[in-house]
């Protein structure tokens, strides 16, 4: 197609009116970017008390009434004109940006395609002051209380062409609550009231963060969040991190300030999103409510016309603070996340000395058999305790729940009185000082459900948990361990094969063997081509020993063949370690001991992010007795 041919005309300097039109084409996009503009300033004013008005979704009219400082009788014109502000007056101002607003154009825009009138009165005034239309405008007495109150009516009334591009009322208001509501998340100590064509639509009264954002985000959120407060230097990030297993299809929860602006900035989303990777399933998305706070010089926000993204100065740092800080966040477990974390388990060879027998003594369950997926595989035989003994249950394989000794003294005051219907187990009892501590936040196992789920009891009520899903996160975490540590240094552990496992390879998988035996040996596989069809596996990592070796050697090979050697042990290497934890976690219909079951439960305490698995699913669900209660109408 042939370009259209425009007229040639001299260089000339515009008019002031077609100058502040084209400027309103940045600030003035729809009727939300004058909300967000008008909310900013009276914000910057000082004001407590915001009622923002609407008709026709902003179109018709947007009127902001706020209790700040006010605007002095002579200052008024000034406030009306292009690059007028009291924000910033020179260079080390603009470096240093402390308020939300202070580029001066933002009303002068907004009146060059809006009729606008400024209603204004300081604290020290006899009464307020207005101008309407422009800086031109004359500045007469008016009524009001102290503050400002800016009436803008019938937007782009003179630039139809900008009009015709609007949508529907319904979709510019909700544009617009969308601005106030964001603004409302960042400043709960502000009371904020919106209305739409005369009727109250949302009204936040001055609370905290957690009661505003419960607010705003609904129940959902409150119930599924952790609290975050951290610090490094001049950087703090405080705010709500939602559960994993509370994610979202949409990241319409995503809610990031920086010094109380919102932003969507590539680099903290990036950290956020990198702070979840290894909880949240690929396509769901977190919510979260996010602040970080730093000194102004070391950001700058005029990178953007719409300031919604921002440039730190030392950007590694920053991404590397909020990553860690959300990070150490998650690590927590609604278990123990209000109280303390319980200590290391003890070692199956302490345990012993407090009966005077070892592993084999009087009084310990004996290991009689062979190895399977749940850490080893046993045939439980009884020998009675000595009086006033106690009886260990022990899984000395690096996969399994470790040591957890139980008292034939404690578990009855549990269910005491009264034997369990669901099937009979030995009495274990936990202290009465030890259960009103909370010492154990998932409680004490009671039976198998269809040989997925553990049924547990504990002070509030009913614990289910998913035995796969749980075991799955313990084994992560794990081998993820094993692996960090062996990049500060430490070797990984693993476990040669007495016989190695010999299987057929096809000559990709023997060339990805061959060529990335470092990156191999790194994830603590020795992996041998015995001829071009033949590929053994002479040794794995200690914590997958009981795992299908060739099973797992030929994912490994799938994964560095498809990413590469140094990119699986890096950009890949949760998706890789999930895999194994997942070949190797106890499966459905694998019937566990009571003892086992515990010893699952106290590992699930230990671990972090033991709430859901590396996929997002949930591991654990509470249902406290008050549900219970409902469910049977009691007491109604």
């Amino acid at each position: 197609m042939n370009a259209p041919i425009t007229p040639h005309r001299p260089i000339q300097a515009l008019p002031d009116q077609l100058i502040s039109q084209i400027a309103a084409g940045e600030v003035v996009e729809r009727p939300s970017a004058v909300v967000k503009e008008l909310l900013e300033n009276a914000l910057d004013s000082g004001a407590t008390q915001i009622t923002v008005r609407l008709e026709e979704g902003g179109v018709k009219r947007i009127a902001i009434t706020d209790n700040g400082r006010g605007i002095d009788k002579d200052q008024l014109p000034l406030a009306l004109a292009r690059h007028a502000t009291s924000k910033i007056a020179s260079l080390h101002d603009l470096e240093n940006v402390g308020t939300l607003g202070f580029r001066g154009e933002a009303l002068a825009s907004i009146a060059s395609v809006a009729a606008v009138t400024v209603t204004s009165r300081t604290a020290d005034a006899a009464h307020a002051w207005e101008i309407v239309g422009s800086h031109n405008g004359t500045v007469a007495p008016s009524s009001g209380a102290p503050g400002t109150t800016v009436d803008v009516q019938d937007l782009y009334f003179n630039t139809p062409a900008r009009r015709k591009f609007l949508k529907s009322e319904q979709t510019e208001y909700g544009h617009c609550a969308e601005v106030v509501r964001r603004i409302a998340l960042a400043r709960p100590d502000v009371s904020f009231s919106l209305s739409h064509n005369g009727r109250t639509i949302d009204q936040w009264n001055i609370s905290e963060l957690a009661k505003r954002s419960a607010h705003i985000l609904g129940n959902d959120f409150a119930e599924a969040r952790l609290a975050l407060d951290e610090t490094a230097g001049s950087l703090r990030l405080h705010g709500f991190a939602g559960l994993p297993t509370a994610s979202k299809a949409r990241a319409d929860g995503q809610f990031f300030y920086v010094n109380g602006r919102f932003v969507r900035d590539k680099l903290l989303v990036h950290a956020v999103r990198m702070a979840y990777q290894d909880v949240l399933h690929g396509d769901r998305f977190p919510s979260y409510v996010l602040a970080l706070d730093l000194d102004p010089s070391l950001v700058d926000v005029n990178v953007h016309p719409s300031k919604i993204e921002v440039r730190f100065r030392d950007s590694r740092s920053v991404h590397q603070f909020v990553f860690h800080a959300v990070q150490r966040a998650l690590a927590q477990t609604s278990a123990t996340a209000f109280g303390s974390v319980p200590a290391p388990l003890p070692a199956a060879s302490s345990l012993g000395g407090d009966t005077g027998a070892g592993l084999g003594g009087p009084g310990m369950w004996r290991r009689e058999q062979t190895q399977t997926s749940f850490g080893a595989q046993f045939t439980n035989t009884y020998a009675p305790p000595p009086a006033g003994g106690t009886r260990p249950f022990f899984a000395d394989a690096p996969g399994a729940p470790h040591g957890v000794e139980q008292t034939t003294a404690s578990y009855g005051a549990l269910f005491a009185g009264s034997p369990s219907p669901i099937t009979q187990v030995q009495p274990y009892v936990a202290s009465a000082e030890a259960m009103a501590r909370e010492e154990y936040p998932l409680g004490f196992a009671l039976a198998q459900l269809h040989g997925i789920y553990i049924l547990a009891q504990n002070t509030k009520g009913l614990v289910l948990v998913d035995m796969h899903a749980a075991h799955e996160r313990i084994l992560y975490e794990q081998l993820k361990n094993a692996l960090q540590a062996q990049v500060s240094g430490q070797d990984m552990q693993v476990q040669a094969l007495l016989i190695p496992v010999t299987f057929y390879a096809d000559a990709i998988e023997v060339s990805t063997a061959n060529e990335n035996q470092e990156t191999l040996k790194a994830l603590g596989f020795d992996i041998a081509a015995l001829s071009p069809t033949t590929l053994a596996v002479r040794s794995v990592p200690t914590l997958l020993k009981n795992a299908d070796a060739q099973t797992l050697a030929r994912d490994v090979l799938r994964d560095v063949r498809e990413y590469g050697g140094s990119r699986v042990l890096i950009e890949r290497q949760n998706e890789l370690l999930g895999t194994l934890a997942c070949h190797t976690a106890v499966r459905a219909n694998r019937i566990l001991s009571v003892q086992e079951m515990n010893a699952l439960l106290r590992q699930m305490e230990s671990t972090e992010r033991a709430d859901q698995c590396n996929h997002g699913r949930p591991t654990w669900v509470q249902v406290e007795i008050s549900a219970l209660d409902k469910l049977f109408l009691r007491g109604q």
